[in-house]
Protein backbone atom coordinates (compact mmCIF):
# COMPACT_ATOMS: atom_id res chain seq x y z
CA UNK A 1 0.00 0.00 0.00
CA UNK A 2 1.12 3.81 -1.00
CA UNK A 3 2.73 5.28 1.50
CA UNK A 4 0.31 8.96 0.74
CA UNK A 5 -2.11 6.44 1.57
CA UNK A 6 -1.37 5.00 4.76
CA UNK A 7 -0.39 8.67 5.88
CA UNK A 8 -4.44 9.77 5.09
CA UNK A 9 -5.69 6.82 6.46
CA UNK A 10 -4.16 7.63 9.88
CA UNK A 11 -5.22 10.75 9.07
CA UNK A 12 -8.31 9.77 9.03
CA UNK A 13 -8.38 7.73 12.35
CA UNK A 14 -6.39 10.79 13.92
CA UNK A 15 -9.68 12.76 12.88
CA UNK A 16 -12.04 10.49 14.10
CA UNK A 17 -10.92 9.90 17.77
CA UNK A 18 -10.68 13.92 17.84
CA UNK A 19 -14.53 13.79 17.91
CA UNK A 20 -15.70 10.62 19.27
CA UNK A 21 -17.67 10.53 22.61
CA UNK A 22 -15.81 9.12 24.63
CA UNK A 23 -14.39 10.28 28.49
CA UNK A 24 -11.23 8.68 27.82
CA UNK A 25 -8.72 10.02 25.12
CA UNK A 26 -8.20 7.49 22.51
CA UNK A 27 -5.08 6.68 20.33
CA UNK A 28 -4.80 4.85 16.86
CA UNK A 29 -2.55 2.74 16.58
CA UNK A 30 -1.80 0.85 13.04
CA UNK A 31 -0.46 -2.08 13.89
CA UNK A 32 -2.95 -5.28 13.46
CA UNK A 33 -2.54 -7.74 10.66
CA UNK A 34 -4.95 -8.95 8.47
CA UNK A 35 -7.01 -11.58 10.00
CA UNK A 36 -6.10 -10.86 13.32
CA UNK A 37 -9.94 -9.43 14.27
CA UNK A 38 -11.12 -12.30 12.84
CA UNK A 39 -14.26 -13.63 15.00
CA UNK A 40 -13.64 -10.79 17.19
CA UNK A 41 -15.51 -8.14 15.33
CA UNK A 42 -19.64 -8.36 14.57
CA UNK A 43 -21.65 -5.49 14.53
CA UNK A 44 -20.37 -2.34 13.95
CA UNK A 45 -21.25 1.80 13.27
CA UNK A 46 -20.71 1.59 9.51
CA UNK A 47 -21.42 3.98 6.23
CA UNK A 48 -20.07 4.33 2.89
CA UNK A 49 -18.49 7.68 1.22
CA UNK A 50 -19.07 8.53 -1.69
CA UNK A 51 -17.13 11.07 -3.64
CA UNK A 52 -13.27 11.96 -4.72
CA UNK A 53 -12.77 8.60 -3.48
CA UNK A 54 -14.99 5.82 -2.35
CA UNK A 55 -14.57 3.87 1.05
CA UNK A 56 -16.30 2.09 3.28
CA UNK A 57 -16.27 2.59 7.36
CA UNK A 58 -16.53 1.03 10.22
CA UNK A 59 -16.51 1.88 14.06
CA UNK A 60 -16.47 -0.85 17.05
CA UNK A 61 -16.45 0.85 20.91
CA UNK A 62 -15.97 -2.06 22.99
CA UNK A 63 -18.21 0.28 25.48
CA UNK A 64 -21.48 -0.05 23.93
CA UNK A 65 -23.42 1.35 27.10
CA UNK A 66 -21.67 4.64 27.10
CA UNK A 67 -23.02 5.08 23.26
CA UNK A 68 -26.05 3.70 24.70
CA UNK A 69 -26.51 7.06 27.58
CA UNK A 70 -25.19 9.19 25.45
CA UNK A 71 -28.33 8.31 23.09
CA UNK A 72 -30.64 8.51 25.79
CA UNK A 73 -33.55 5.98 26.06
CA UNK A 74 -35.74 7.71 23.98
CA UNK A 75 -35.51 6.51 20.05
CA UNK A 76 -34.97 9.97 18.65
CA UNK A 77 -31.19 9.46 18.93
CA UNK A 78 -29.66 6.65 17.92
CA UNK A 79 -25.76 5.47 18.75
CA UNK A 80 -25.50 6.32 14.76
CA UNK A 81 -26.36 9.68 15.89
CA UNK A 82 -23.93 9.88 18.47
CA UNK A 83 -20.33 8.62 16.48
CA UNK A 84 -21.71 10.73 13.16
CA UNK A 85 -19.55 13.60 13.93
CA UNK A 86 -16.44 11.41 14.32
CA UNK A 87 -17.15 9.67 11.45
CA UNK A 88 -17.44 12.88 9.27
CA UNK A 89 -14.63 14.00 10.33
CA UNK A 90 -12.51 10.87 9.26
CA UNK A 91 -14.25 10.56 6.09
CA UNK A 92 -13.49 14.41 4.84
CA UNK A 93 -9.86 13.64 4.74
CA UNK A 94 -10.53 12.00 1.78
CA UNK A 95 -12.19 14.91 0.15
CA UNK A 96 -15.30 15.89 -1.12
CA UNK A 97 -18.08 13.65 -0.65
CA UNK A 98 -20.97 12.73 1.01
CA UNK A 99 -21.00 9.91 4.16
CA UNK A 100 -24.27 7.81 3.81
CA UNK A 101 -26.12 6.78 6.21
CA UNK A 102 -24.73 5.34 9.71
CA UNK A 103 -26.38 2.47 10.97
CA UNK A 104 -25.49 -0.67 12.91
CA UNK A 105 -24.25 -3.58 10.64
CA UNK A 106 -22.19 -6.76 10.49
CA UNK A 107 -18.67 -5.65 9.75
CA UNK A 108 -17.00 -8.63 10.40
CA UNK A 109 -16.24 -9.32 5.90
CA UNK A 110 -14.85 -5.20 6.22
CA UNK A 111 -12.20 -5.92 9.05
CA UNK A 112 -10.85 -9.00 7.88
CA UNK A 113 -10.37 -7.51 4.10
CA UNK A 114 -7.13 -7.53 2.95
CA UNK A 115 -7.81 -4.05 0.99
CA UNK A 116 -9.11 -2.59 4.56
CA UNK A 117 -6.71 -0.75 6.95
CA UNK A 118 -7.96 -1.36 10.50
CA UNK A 119 -6.54 0.49 13.63
CA UNK A 120 -6.54 -0.39 17.36
CA UNK A 121 -7.98 2.61 19.13
CA UNK A 122 -6.57 2.63 22.57
CA UNK A 123 -7.08 4.29 25.71
CA UNK A 124 -5.10 4.29 29.35
CA UNK A 125 -7.41 1.16 30.00
CA UNK A 126 -6.09 -0.49 26.99
CA UNK A 127 -8.48 -1.39 23.74
CA UNK A 128 -10.93 0.81 23.83
CA UNK A 129 -12.30 -0.68 19.90
CA UNK A 130 -11.62 -0.82 16.57
CA UNK A 131 -11.50 1.06 13.50
CA UNK A 132 -11.44 0.24 9.56
CA UNK A 133 -11.63 1.94 6.31
CA UNK A 134 -11.54 0.25 2.96
CA UNK A 135 -11.11 2.62 0.19
CA UNK A 136 -12.71 1.28 -3.40
CA UNK A 137 -11.44 2.43 -6.72
CA UNK A 138 -8.35 -0.08 -6.64
CA UNK A 139 -7.40 1.39 -3.11
CA UNK A 140 -6.05 4.55 -4.51
CA UNK A 141 -6.30 7.64 -2.62
CA UNK A 142 -5.49 11.18 -4.24
CA UNK A 143 -1.39 12.00 -3.50
CA UNK A 144 -0.95 15.58 -1.72
CA UNK A 145 -1.50 17.52 -5.37
CA UNK A 146 -4.22 19.05 -4.90
CA UNK A 147 -7.12 18.14 -7.34
CA UNK A 148 -8.61 20.86 -9.95
CA UNK A 149 -12.19 22.00 -9.58
CA UNK A 150 -13.44 20.54 -12.81
CA UNK A 151 -11.57 17.31 -11.92
CA UNK A 152 -13.59 17.04 -9.04
CA UNK A 153 -16.81 17.65 -10.69
CA UNK A 154 -16.09 15.66 -13.41
CA UNK A 155 -15.79 12.31 -10.64
CA UNK A 156 -18.62 13.60 -9.18
CA UNK A 157 -21.11 13.77 -12.19
CA UNK A 158 -21.69 10.15 -11.52
CA UNK A 159 -23.98 10.74 -8.80
CA UNK A 160 -25.81 13.49 -10.55
CA UNK A 161 -29.48 11.35 -10.12
CA UNK A 162 -29.11 10.93 -6.38
CA UNK A 163 -31.51 12.85 -4.12
CA UNK A 164 -29.68 14.40 -1.48
CA UNK A 165 -30.95 16.13 1.93
CA UNK A 166 -30.97 20.11 1.85
CA UNK A 167 -30.89 21.91 4.76
CA UNK A 168 -31.05 25.11 6.03
CA UNK A 169 -29.79 26.09 9.40
CA UNK A 170 -30.68 29.62 11.17
CA UNK A 171 -28.27 28.55 14.43
CA UNK A 172 -27.38 25.91 16.75
CA UNK A 173 -26.36 25.08 20.02
CA UNK A 174 -24.86 22.15 22.28
CA UNK A 175 -27.42 20.60 25.02
CA UNK A 176 -27.30 17.63 26.92
CA UNK A 177 -29.51 13.98 26.12
CA UNK A 178 -31.04 14.42 29.32
CA UNK A 179 -32.16 18.43 28.64
CA UNK A 180 -33.02 17.50 25.33
CA UNK A 181 -35.54 14.91 26.72
CA UNK A 182 -36.59 17.68 29.17
CA UNK A 183 -37.91 20.05 26.75
CA UNK A 184 -41.43 21.00 26.95
CA UNK A 185 -44.10 22.73 24.74
CA UNK A 186 -43.11 26.80 25.56
CA UNK A 187 -39.54 25.88 26.33
CA UNK A 188 -36.95 28.41 24.57
CA UNK A 189 -33.85 27.42 23.04
CA UNK A 190 -31.41 30.07 22.32
CA UNK A 191 -28.98 29.48 19.43
CA UNK A 192 -25.66 30.94 18.59
CA UNK A 193 -26.60 33.36 15.74
CA UNK A 194 -27.97 36.46 16.10
CA UNK A 195 -30.86 37.93 14.51
CA UNK A 196 -30.51 39.12 10.77
CA UNK A 197 -27.16 37.05 10.76
CA UNK A 198 -27.16 34.80 7.02
CA UNK A 199 -28.48 31.08 7.32
CA UNK A 200 -26.62 28.19 6.48
CA UNK A 201 -27.49 25.85 3.69
CA UNK A 202 -25.80 22.19 3.91
CA UNK A 203 -25.66 20.01 1.30
CA UNK A 204 -26.44 16.23 3.31
CA UNK A 205 -24.53 18.16 5.81
CA UNK A 206 -21.80 19.98 4.36
CA UNK A 207 -22.20 23.34 3.90
CA UNK A 208 -22.73 24.78 0.52
CA UNK A 209 -24.04 27.85 0.78
CA UNK A 210 -25.66 30.83 3.07
CA UNK A 211 -29.06 32.64 2.18
CA UNK A 212 -31.71 35.57 4.55
CA UNK A 213 -35.28 33.82 5.06
CA UNK A 214 -38.05 35.12 3.50
CA UNK A 215 -41.21 34.51 3.52
CA UNK A 216 -43.20 32.99 0.08
CA UNK A 217 -47.40 32.46 -0.08
CA UNK A 218 -47.19 32.36 3.97
CA UNK A 219 -44.33 29.39 3.15
CA UNK A 220 -40.87 29.78 4.13
CA UNK A 221 -38.56 29.88 1.64
CA UNK A 222 -34.26 30.89 1.62
CA UNK A 223 -33.12 33.43 -0.61
CA UNK A 224 -29.16 32.06 -1.75
CA UNK A 225 -26.77 35.12 -1.15
CA UNK A 226 -23.55 33.49 -1.15
CA UNK A 227 -22.57 30.09 -2.70
CA UNK A 228 -19.32 29.05 -1.37
CA UNK A 229 -16.33 27.89 -3.26
CA UNK A 230 -16.31 23.86 -3.67
CA UNK A 231 -12.62 23.60 -1.29
CA UNK A 232 -14.27 25.97 0.83
CA UNK A 233 -17.47 24.01 1.02
CA UNK A 234 -15.65 20.35 1.66
CA UNK A 235 -13.96 21.99 4.64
Amino acid sequence: MATTTTTLHQAAADALVQHLPTTAILTPNHTLQVGALTGRVGHALSASFVGESSADIALVLLDSEALQDAAGTDSVVSPGDVVRPALDAASAVFGTGVLGEVVESDAGALFADREAVVFELTGAEGVAGWFAIRVRDSGVVAGPTRKTDEEVVGKLGRINNVEMALTVEIGRTRMSVRDVLGLEPGAVIELDRSAGAPADILLNGRLIAHGEIVVIDQDYAVRITTILDLADGAA
